[in-house]
């Protein structure tokens, strides 16, 4: 049977984050049906993280093939640009505040992006509540999706867009992400302005990072008065439970956390101890570098499920340029099959490089930084 062509084909994207809602858009846009599928009830039905900054060369390139960088810019923080070093004991290291009108990194919170992609896409585009369970098969299609309801359909071609534990991944590659050695624990303050003065002065607009070697703390201003803070360790993955604590247990986890955190300052403490609710444990896990794939005309991968890395503000970006790469190569090619071949000869590259040079990126969070990583922050207030 003759392969369809990609207007023609039937193409399912697993994952309604950023990379796979993303990818929906730009196709719809020319022309060519696609479904969503994620396991999500719908799409407010849990926390979408903190913010990032969407770069001029990735992110925003792609919203711009998505017909939606204008909304975009009315809805980012271009303040939220502004970043500081600090040390342990909150003294300025290096500080760059954002010219007039620049662009080339503005912050928008996760759920606002989302709900801008969402918004641009028809009603029925994405079907809630339906988590993957399996991808089979034959190598050339056509590819059955098989749901953890039992119910199932069928896709000429699959794209993986369902993040770090991708279960698209395993149709293609037996690889799994490895953790790295180290977590974060993410912390929420909330009505900055008024409960959390002494903060607002010591993040500034933006963010601020400080390291010792052996931890740190990375503090990110969110929208509507927010704020996280992600705590920064060398530990075991199992960490909580091994101190014999649990994840609700946030006066035992703060003990423990003042107790690793002596050296530091009582302003920078107040990362640690003023935040309002829990903790959650966020440990860092990534793909080995590279990672490639026996090619598949009936499924490919993108963003964190292609090539999932430290958190150091390439994930989002890279995930919207892949998809924006990949559903303009369906747009242009003539076959599925040359179209997801051209755009993993791209994407693969790009990624191997990004990725082997990112292999250490999480240890390198908690490292004091040597002069010529400050120089581009700019000079320090005196």
């Amino acid at each position: 049977m003759n392969a369809p062509t990609p207007a023609n084909a039937r193409i399912s994207i697993i994952g309604a984050g950023p990379g796979g809602l993303t990818c929906a858009r730009i196709l719809q846009r020319h022309g060519i049906a696609v479904t969503v599928y994620d396991r999500d009830p719908d799409g407010n039905s849990r926390d979408q993280g903190g913010s990032l900054d969407l770069h001029e060369e990735d992110g925003q390139l792609a919203l711009r093939e998505a017909g939606l960088l204008e909304e975009f810019f009315a809805l980012a923080r271009f303040e939220g640009q502004e970043m500081r070093r600090l040390d342990p004991a909150g003294r300025v290291l290096a500080h760059h505040l954002p010219d007039e009108g620049e662009t080339s990194k503005p912050e928008i919170d996760r759920g606002q992006l989302r709900d801008l992609l969402l918004g641009s896409l028809p009603a029925g585009t994405v079907q809630w509540g339906r988590t993957l369970e399996s991808v089979s098969g034959p190598a050339d299609g056509p590819r059955t999706l098989t749901f953890t309801d039992g119910t199932t359909t069928q896709a000429d071609l699959v794209i993986g867009a369902d993040g770090a534990f991708s279960r698209v991944r395993a149709a293609v590659s037996p690889a799994t992400p490895r953790y790295t050695g180290v977590g974060f624990l993410e912390a929420w303050f909330d009505d900055m302005e008024n409960a959390h003065p002494e903060l607002c002065e010591l993040v500034g607009q933006g963010s601020a990072h400080a390291a010792d070697g052996e931890r740190g703390l990375f503090a990110q201003r969110n929208s509507g008065g927010h704020m996280r803070v992600y705590i920064m360790r060398r530990v075991p993955v199992d960490w909580i439970a091994a101190n014999r604590l649990h994840p609700e247990d946030t006066q035992g986890i703060r003990g423990l956390l003042l107790d690793e955190y002596a050296d530091w300052s009582p302003r920078m403490l107040r990362m640690i101890t003023d935040n309002d609710g829990a903790y959650v444990d966020r440990p860092l896990f990534a793909l080995p570098a590279p990672h490639t794939w026996e090619h598949s005309s009936s499924v490919t991968l993108l963003g964190d499920a292609a090539h999932l890395m430290p958190p150091l503000g390439v994930g989002v970006n890279l995930a919207m340029l892949d998809a924006s790469e990949l559903a303009l190569a369906l747009a242009h090619s003539t076959t599925i099959d040359d179209a997801v071949r051209g755009y993993e000869k791209t994407m693969l590259a790009r990624s191997a490089e990004i990725a082997q040079m990112l292999e250490d990126g999480a240890e390198s969070l908690l490292a004091v930084p040597e002069d010529d990583e400050l120089a581009p922050f700019g000079h320090a207030e005196s």
